[in-house]
């Protein structure tokens, strides 16, 4: 898991590639979204603004797409550990590109401005004393992109 302490610091850190410049387009774009409703820019990146006040009970992990959570209000607590530490409750399914487990792992804070990338060898979960509103980012692993995007 990677915790960057603001926007400035991803765009400096994550300057290359198309996917990543593709995040701070979304970001920008957030004032002309409405929650909970999904946009998507090309083949590698989708984005939804939410207002989250639920904890998870289970860790969450993918294989095809990294999270990028960038917290606009609030903080929250996230639990995160390796998936070859945890036990596997749901198997992985490709259609959703998710899979479940349970288990113990290190917990962190995050903030307002902050942004939280989520490696796709580790799983997660998110821990809510109050209300967050963060913009959530799904982006592709792979490199590769078409020609015509």
């Amino acid at each position: 898991m990677d915790i960057l302490n603001n926007l400035e610091e991803f765009t400096r850190r994550y300057q290359g590639g198309r996917k990543w410049q593709r995040c701070v387009e979304a970001i920008h774009n957030i004032d002309n979204i409405r929650p909970g409703v999904a946009h998507s820019i090309g083949d590698s990146l989708s984005y939804r603004l939410t207002t989250d006040t639920t904890t998870d009970a289970l860790f969450l992990g993918h294989r095809r797409y990294f999270d990028v959570h960038y917290y606009l209000q609030g903080a929250q607590k996230i639990e995160f550990a390796p998936k070859a530490q945890l036990q596997v409750v749901e198997c992985y399914r490709d259609e959703t590109d998710r899979e479940f487990l349970k288990g113990c792992g290190n917990t962190v804070e995050v903030h307002e401005g902050q942004m939280v990338i989520c490696d796709i060898d580790e799983a997660y979960r998110f821990i809510s004393d109050g209300a967050v509103k963060k913009v959530v980012l799904r982006v592709t692993v792979e490199d590769g992109y078409f020609h015509n995007k």
